[in-house]
């Protein structure tokens, strides 16, 4: 069977600020720099999704365009758009994980990849905060 890779952008708007809570104030600003601003700081994130998997010989497609969006509707727009990553986000709340780009997306890879099931394999994740820096996941 054909295979191929199908990528989905999605956006959403986030705050967050890098920090481990065992750190002095001092320590973190040492260590991430502004990013350390305990006020937070915030970002419009675009967030690249990329599955692979065999050509479905009668659609003609990888995976539902209609199942792919709604997955990334809930791993991703729900669980990150106007929310402040640190505070709101299981994965990084409480200092658990530092909201970098890497993190997020290592989280949202696995967390779409869980989603999806054995339909497709979640072959990378990009995460940019901006037109200068992104981060990428593949597993």
């Amino acid at each position: 069977m054909p295979r191929a890779a199908l990528t989905r952008r999605v956006t959403f708007a986030a705050a967050h600020r890098y920090g481990r809570p065992e750190w002095s104030d001092a320590k973190n600003h040492e260590v991430f720099g502004a990013s350390a601003n305990p006020k937070y700081h915030g970002h419009g994130y675009a967030c690249e999704v990329t599955v692979r998997g065999e050509v479905d010989r009668v659609t003609g497609m990888v995976i539902d365009l209609a199942l792919l969006d709604r997955v990334l509707d809930e791993e991703v727009r729900a669980r990150f758009d106007h929310r402040n990553i640190n505070e709101e986000v299981p994965e990084f709340a409480d200092g658990a994980l530092v909201p970098t780009g890497e993190n997020l997306a290592r989280v949202i890879g696995e967390r779409v990849q869980s989603a999806l099931g054995a339909r497709v394999e979640v072959s990378r994740v990009i995460v940019r905060e901006d037109d200068t820096l992104w981060a990428e996941w593949t597993p």
